[in-house]
């Protein structure tokens, strides 16, 4: 699909791999609408140098439901063509040691508000018969780590969720586009090691954040169904998929309690 001229909405806009996102589809000259939780302002000049037809802030606290649905609310006259459920939230450790509200809060930002702002929106993509759904998935749906075993979950959900959508879409013009999203330097990645470190050895292979938008932009225009990292991240998502006792041993060795 192209994104030129397109209505584009992305959730989690104003940093890591949103923020390189929006970017990305400005430089495409597309029509951008930014989902965050508090307004950038400075964010609207920049992506309009970059070559944004128009650029939109929204306000929204993806972890509360009456947030998600206000936002569905004001969206309602707006033709969104490519949605773009980048928003995310890091868990990690010990299942014991996790903070339950951290728990709820990351499940309510990386899955449900993912299912309700993709409820809310995809009537009118089928009624305008073209439509792009990106989710952002992760490497932890299929690599599945310890320390990682709510944030996988919550990885593994939208991959399922993706793949079930891609089946019920066919011949409405409205497609899926799933990212199993490989390491990608942000601010989120570096507290990998703060959540994961004292029990788990944290592989260190990482990918630039606006080199990997660059490919997501190449993906929705190919109307791939999924993007895969490529390189030494796939052959571990092979191994954990083909072989998975090698990457449950592997896993194991690298894990201290």
């Amino acid at each position: 699909m192209e994104i030129r001229n397109a209505e584009v909405l992305i959730t989690g806009a104003n940093r890591g791999i949103g923020l390189a996102i929006a970017k990305m589809c400005a430089r495409e000259k597309a029509k951008l609408h930014l989902v965050m939780r508090n307004e950038e302002t400075a964010l609207i000049h920049e992506l309009e140098l970059l070559g944004a037809q128009s650029v939109k802030i929204w306000i929204a606290d993806l972890s509360r439901k009456d947030q998600v649905e206000n936002l569905l609310h004001q969206l309602s006259h707006t033709p969104i063509e490519i949605l773009i459920n980048n928003a995310g939230l890091l868990t990690g450790g010990l299942l014991e040691e996790q903070p339950l509200e951290d728990i709820y809060s990351m499940f309510q930002v990386n899955l449900v508000s993912l299912v309700h702002l993709t409820r809310g929106l995809l009537p009118q993509m089928i009624k305008q018969g073209k439509g792009k759904i990106v989710n952002n998935s992760s490497v932890s749906a299929i690599m599945h780590f310890p320390c990682a075993s709510t944030y996988a979950a919550s990885k593994a959900a939208v991959l399922a969720f993706t793949n079930c959508l891609n089946i019920e879409l066919k011949g409405t013009g409205v497609s899926t586009l799933c990212l199993i999203t490989p390491g990608i330097k942000t601010r989120m990645f570096d507290d990998i090691e703060n959540k994961y470190g004292k029990n788990f050895e944290v592989p260190s292979d990482y990918m630039d954040a606006d080199q990997y938008a660059q490919l997501i932009g190449e993906s929705i225009k190919k109307d791939d169904e999924h993007f895969r990292p490529g390189g030494m991240t796939q052959i571990g998502i092979n191994i954990a998929h083909y072989l998975p006792q090698l990457f449950k041993w592997e896993a194991g060795r690298r894990f201290r309690r």
